[in-house]
C-alpha cells in the first residue's frame, strides 16, 4: 500500500528527494513519517508530518531535510540536502491512522508494529 522511491547513491553534500506513494487508502487520515535503518542499527524516526502540514524532525536532520505531503496525489516526500555518509540507510515511509491525521508528539517512541510500512528505498552517501 505504500511504495517508496528515489533512493540512490550520492556524494556527500548532494541531495535526493524520496517519494512514498500510497494506494487503497485515504491519505488525509494518516499521520505520515519517514524512518531509516542502517545495518546493525535500530530503525529511527527521521521526520513526521500531520495532515495539516505540521512537521517535526530528528535533531540529526534538522535544517537539512524537509518532509512534505500531497494528499491529492497520496504521496509523501522527503527532500534531503547536504547529505552526509551517516545518512546512509534504508529509508521507510510509515503511516498511522489518527483522528484528523494528527501526529502524536511521541510518534517515534511508538512500537514499530503499530505503524504501516513501505518496503524501503536505499540511500547511500559516499565521502
Amino acid at each position: 500500500q505504500f511504495l517508496e522511491s528515489g533512493g540512490d547513491s550520492v556524494q556527500a553534500g548532494g541531495s535526493l528527494i524520496l517519494s512514498c506513494k500510497a494506494s487503497g487508502v485515504t491519505y488525509s487520515h494518516y499521520c505520515m513519517a519517514w524512518y531509516r535503518q542502517s545495518p546493525g542499527q535500530e530503525r529511527e524516526g527521521v521526520a513526521r508530518i500531520a495532515a495539516d502540514g505540521t512537521s517535526a524532525y530528528a535533531d540529526s536532520v534538522k535544517r537539512r531535510f524537509a518532509i512534505s505531503r500531497d494528499d491529492a496525489k497520496n504521496t509523501l516526500y522527503l527532500q534531503m540536502n547536504d547529505l552526509r555518509p551517516e545518512d546512509s540507510a534504508m529509508y521507510y515511509c510509515a503511516a498511522r491512522t489518527t483522528l484528523g491525521g494528527v501526529c502524536p508528539a511521541d510518534l517515534f517512541t511508538y512500537p514499530l508494529g503499530s505503524l504501516y510500512w513501505g518496503q524501503g528505498t536505499q540511500v547511500t552517501v559516499s565521502s
